[in-house]
Order: C-alpha cells, then structure tokens, then sequence
C-alpha cells in the first residue's frame, strides 16, 4: 500500500518560507493558518493581476470541468473560454491581453488548467503573484504577518503539463516565484532550502525577460498568436496591488511597500 501522507521533511515544515511547484506540491507545503502564492505567469496569475487591477473579482476555477457554466451563471458572472475561442461577444478569456482590452464586468470566472486550478482547490489565504506584481505581494505578506512560525507562506510554482498530464516545470514560474521569495530573503525572512535556491535563481539570471521570451511556453503561445500576452507578463512591479482570494473570488488589495 502506498502511504499517502505528505512526510513532515516533504512539507517543509520547519520553514516559515516554502517553495514547490504544482497541484501536489501546493497541498504538501500549504498551512490553512499561512498564506498559499500560487505563480502562474503565463497566464493565469499575470491575468488575475491585470483584471482584478480594474475592479474585477476573479473566481478560479478547474479547466475542463464541465460545471463551470452554471458555477458561473450562479454568480452572475461571465465565463472567460479558451484564448482561440474568443469573439467580440465573449471577449474574455484566459489571454491578459485580452483582457487588458476587453469590457469591465464585475465577476468573471477564469479557468485555467494550472494555477487555476491549485487555486480552487486551496484551503486559507490565497494571493496569485506574479512578476508584475511580486514585490507588492511580498510587502502585503509582511504587512499582515505572514512568513513566521505558526503564518508560514507557501510560494507554488503551477507549472505546465505534458501530453500525459504530468507536470511540466516552467521556467518562467520559477523565476516569477523566485521574485517574490527574493524579496522575503531581503525582508529578513527564514527560507527552506527549495526556496532559498529558488529566490536565487533571480541573482543568477541577468536578463529575465529575455529568458522568459525564449522559454517553451512563451515560444508556443507566440506560435499561436499571442506574443502580447507574454509581453504583458514581462512587466516588473507594475502592479502596486494584490489579488487575494476572498470567498470565492480574487479581489484586488492594495500593498504599502
């Protein structure tokens, strides 16, 4: 019988600052009395921070289930779709391009296969960082006390997948995590050892955006026509709020750094 409870050592448990990647990652790491930072650059994350910077509240939700039209319709939200299923009359989507254009509503419903998804699924404080916005998430972790025994923070790379749905680690969630624990580091903070290499990997890498540029997911939404959205994501502390998840919805708050 294969044991199913997550190791104290996996789970970082001695640390106030963690780092892992993915849906598993994310549960074995996570404390319901600390604070989950799901990083989803490309896209879900940047999206969240481009659409709740205008007033929207964000409801994360699995991709592919096929609830999420009435979990919508049950909210008086509209749906975001794929990004190559968008038209004028439903112009949202998982894009944050797109959405950067699109018309304000109050409620929409993003789903996404990766961040989306952890999101959904998470238990207590939950914050969608990003590079864009990594350094007033950090200030607002600080601010309400998170990152210390008893609060810890848990900073989840989503990732990617491959064909046959395992994770696919993603570079440029690793460097949108490590942003934010670069900044923990810098507060004073405690970091486990995953998360120390992870906010180092910021100090080794000189031109981040043309990294990200050149990664694989970035490369292939470029293929499908969406360099903008990789563009958009690319924006370093341009964002001076941060999406927390209130209930059901990310809400934007704002950050004194």
């Amino acid at each position: 019988m294969v044991e199913d409870v997550v190791p104290e050592a996996l789970g970082q448990r001695g640390a106030p600052v963690r780092f892992e990647w993915g849906p598993t990652g994310a549960a074995a790491v996570s404390d319901p009395e600390g604070c989950l930072v799901v990083v989803d650059v490309l896209s879900f994350t940047t999206a969240v921070s481009v659409v709740t910077g205008r007033g929207t509240a964000v409801y994360p939700y699995a991709m592919g289930d096929s609830g999420a039209q009435s979990f919508a319709a049950a909210r008086g939200a509209e749906l975001a779709v794929r990004r190559r299923e968008a038209t004028s009359e439903r112009p949202w989507s998982l894009s944050p391009a797109s959405l950067a254009r699109a018309p304000l509503v109050p409620r929409l419903v993003l789903p996404s296969p990766n961040g989306s998804a952890i999101a959904a699924a998470a238990a207590g404080t939950v914050v969608a960082g990003c590079l864009r916005n990594a350094s007033a998430v950090a200030a607002w972790l600080l601010e309400h006390g998170y990152g210390v025994a008893g609060r810890p923070v848990a900073v989840v790379a989503a990732g990617e997948r491959w064909p046959d749905g395992s994770l696919r680690p993603a570079l440029e969630d690793g460097l949108g995590a490590g942003a934010v624990l670069r900044r923990l580091r810098a507060a004073g903070l405690s970091l486990s050892a995953e998360a120390a290499v992870a906010a180092g990997t910021l100090d080794r890498t000189s031109e981040v955006a043309a990294a990200i540029r050149g990664c694989a997911t970035a490369l292939e939404l470029a293929s499908v026509g969406f360099p903008d959205d990789v563009e958009l994501a690319l924006g370093r502390d341009v964002d001076d709020h941060v999406p927390v998840l209130d209930g059901e919805a990310f809400r934007a708050e704002p950050a004194r750094r």
